[in-house]
């Protein structure tokens, strides 16, 4: 079973009972504003979505995990990898992204989560490059996308929403 602790944080994969409280978040407008088109997602759709994303790691080797604080044991949100199918023009490609509850912002922990989730693709699985893409206007994601080392690479456009996207990008060093 793949996981990794940073100082404040288990990212691991996930469980059933995990279910509830990723519900929860993807309930919430305010984290939902950035995703896709801004919709929220139900109980279903979570559950769905999760059993996705199990698959993408049993099938690739990678995928999202599940973000746990270590000192309450609560469930935080999701970071890790996936293929962003989403935008075939990217494609070949890793993305690395997050969603956190609202209780966890402004405290550091995406930027922590990310950073051990970008190692994670860089050094364990050996990827060359990975991807970030976020909606224009999202700066909170743009930011930790630049704590991380990404740079800009290009703008573009949601193929089914029509919003403004930036993708961001590192290389492995050599």
């Amino acid at each position: 079973m793949t996981s990794l602790r940073t100082p404040r944080l288990t990212l691991r994969r996930w469980r059933e009972d995990d279910l509830d409280a990723m519900a929860a978040i993807n309930a919430d407008p305010e984290v939902m504003r950035w995703i896709g088109d801004g919709s929220v997602r139900d109980r279903a759709e979570t559950a769905d979505a999760i059993a996705a994303w199990e698959r993408e790691w049993e099938e690739l080797g990678l995928g999202l995990f599940a973000v746990e604080v270590r000192q309450s044991r609560q469930l935080a949100g999701f970071v890790g990898l996936s293929v962003p199918r989403f935008l075939p023009e990217i494609l070949p490609a890793v993305e690395l992204g997050w969603r956190l509850g609202r209780p966890f912002w402004g405290s550091g922990l995406a930027t922590e989560a990310a950073r051990a989730a970008l190692h994670f693709a860089l050094r364990d699985r050996g990827l060359a490059r990975v991807v970030g893409v976020h909606t224009v206007g999202n700066d909170a994601s743009e930011q930790i996308m630049r704590k991380l080392g990404m740079r800009r690479e290009r703008e573009t456009t949601h193929p089914v929403h029509g919003l403004p996207l930036c993708v961001h990008v590192i290389e492995a060093r050599s």
